[in-house]
């Protein structure tokens, strides 16, 4: 299995070689080059920023589309959590589970059900584990990839416990093979999406060998579907949920903290605020901590690039939507469904060193100080119009060889201005001293073919 399959993609008819996707790249995944951008792919983990932050839309995500409800015999959606949050003036969560089936969906799980079996099983193995505390949450696939390319010594924390919307799909399929008779390859599982993170998750999936999900819809696209088959009049209504505030709660951040009924633990959200804490954990410097919980996205699953809310907003939404909830409405031991469930990887995260400069220790520490000294050289203005975001930025790809110093719109100036002279004192000294030898000429003229060309690379 390919370990960088990507949902964040490149339009490149729609780029125009601005710099601001560079300037927001958590990992600096992106370089601009030919007035055209360009994603690293074994860089990039699929947070989603670069699909915020680029005016010109450029930067997509990749998806399925709700058509291909019909190629299955019997579909199952499994809408996640934040979902809720996007819809005004929602006081019950059987509207939105009634619209899907409405939508041609033929049932639903919810997402935040299974949720509630996580956090339960998240409890029982911390208590079982504690001397190996802090654990790292694992929902969230953008910061489970961002460890295994970043923080190596930091995956040995990783709560090794599959996410909700995996163990939402294993139920779901198996109530569908019992309930129907079918197999399960004309069974469909459909998760609704915040993010293309969970896309990313379910074509190359870390910790497991292959996910039960076999589609994933964005919210923005399945919400005014949903819309028009939503109705109020609750006497019309199927009593679908079976989430209480735990499993609804962990669409914001912290969310699946309190699902853990525990005071030590640290909730943090925002991919630049996560690199952050991540840094600060492989410093040892937090103690005490038995859990803790990143989101990539800002405000939690809320704020995920594939909804259509405000993320505070919805967050707002979420809150008072599971005020009068139960603590939690699903337990491990309330079906036959739930009890033989394995909540457990099935394999372990391995690292990827993949901003690893040198095949050895010894050829990355002399790669390192070159670019040292090459950073030193450059102006530290971390402008970017030389494509990379930071002038370390650039002297790393200088010495993978993936730039040249004059990539530097200051260097190459600099570069231009000393050809510059030369040709003019040494056409002036011809002109003076009347000699125009061979090897005087070949000089000039391999000062002005080096001239020429570095002027014809950045004019295209």
């Amino acid at each position: 299995m390919n370990k960088f399959i990507h949902s964040v993609q490149l339009d490149e008819s729609a780029c125009i070689g601005c710099i601001n996707c560079i300037k927001y790249c958590p990992t600096q995944a992106i370089r601009v080059h030919n007035g055209k951008a360009k994603i690293t792919p074994q860089f990039c983990i699929d947070c989603g920023r670069c699909l915020r932050y680029c005016p010109h839309h450029a930067k997509t995500a990749v998806y399925d589309s709700v058509d291909e409800i019909q190629e299955f015999t019997y579909t199952v959606a499994l809408p996640a959590p934040s979902l809720y949050t996007q819809f005004n003036n929602l006081n019950n969560i059987d509207i939105v589970l009634n619209a899907l089936l409405l939508m041609g969906f033929d049932d639903v799980f919810e997402v935040s059900a299974a949720a509630e079996l996580v956090s339960e099983a998240s409890r029982t193995y911390i208590q079982e584990h504690e001397a190996d505390a802090p654990f790292i949450s694992t929902a969230c696939p953008t910061i489970v990839r961002l460890i295994r390319v970043k923080f190596p010594t930091l995956i040995p924390r990783l709560l090794p416990l599959k996410p909700p919307v995996e163990v939402a799909a294993e139920i779901a399929r198996k109530r569908a093979i019992e309930k129907t008779g079918l197999k399960s390859e004309d069974i469909g599982i459909f998760f609704i999406s915040p993010c293309p993170s969970k896309v990313t998750y379910v074509k190359s999936p870390l910790g497991i060998e292959k996910s039960e999900i076999d589609k994933v819809l964005a919210i923005k696209e399945v919400y005014p579907i949903l819309l028009k088959h939503m109705t109020h009049d609750e006497s019309k209504l199927k009593p679908l949920s079976m989430s209480g505030r735990i499993g609804i709660g962990w669409s914001n951040a912290g969310g699946e903290s309190a699902g853990l009924i525990t005071d030590n633990y640290l909730a943090c959200d925002g991919i630049m605020s996560a690199l952050r804490v991540l840094s600060d954990l492989e410093d040892e410097k937090f103690h005490g901590l038995k859990f803790v919980e990143l989101n990539a996205c800002n405000g939690g699953c809320v704020g995920g690039p594939l909804t259509v809310e405000n993320p505070y907003v919805a967050t707002a939404k979420s809150k008072q939507l599971h005020r009068d909830l139960p603590v939690a409405r699903t337990h491990s031991d309330d079906s036959d469904d739930y009890k033989d469930l394995d909540y457990q990887w099935s394999s372990y995260v391995e690292y990827e060193p993949v901003f690893r400069l040198g095949k050895s220790f010894r050829e990355s520490f002399e790669m390192m100080g070159l670019i040292e000294e090459l950073t030193e050289q450059l102006p530290g203005l971390d402008c970017g119009s030389c494509g990379a975001p930071t002038c370390r930025a650039l002297a790393e790809d200088i010495i993978r060889g993936d730039a040249t110093k004059n990539d530097c719109i200051y260097a190459f100036h600099e570069y231009i201005n000393t050809l510059s002279k030369d040709i003019f004192f040494l056409t002036q000294s011809l002109q003076l001293s009347g000699n125009h030898s061979s090897e005087s000429m070949d000089l000039l003229e391999d000062y002005i073919y080096k001239l020429t060309t570095e002027l014809d690379k950045k004019e295209r």
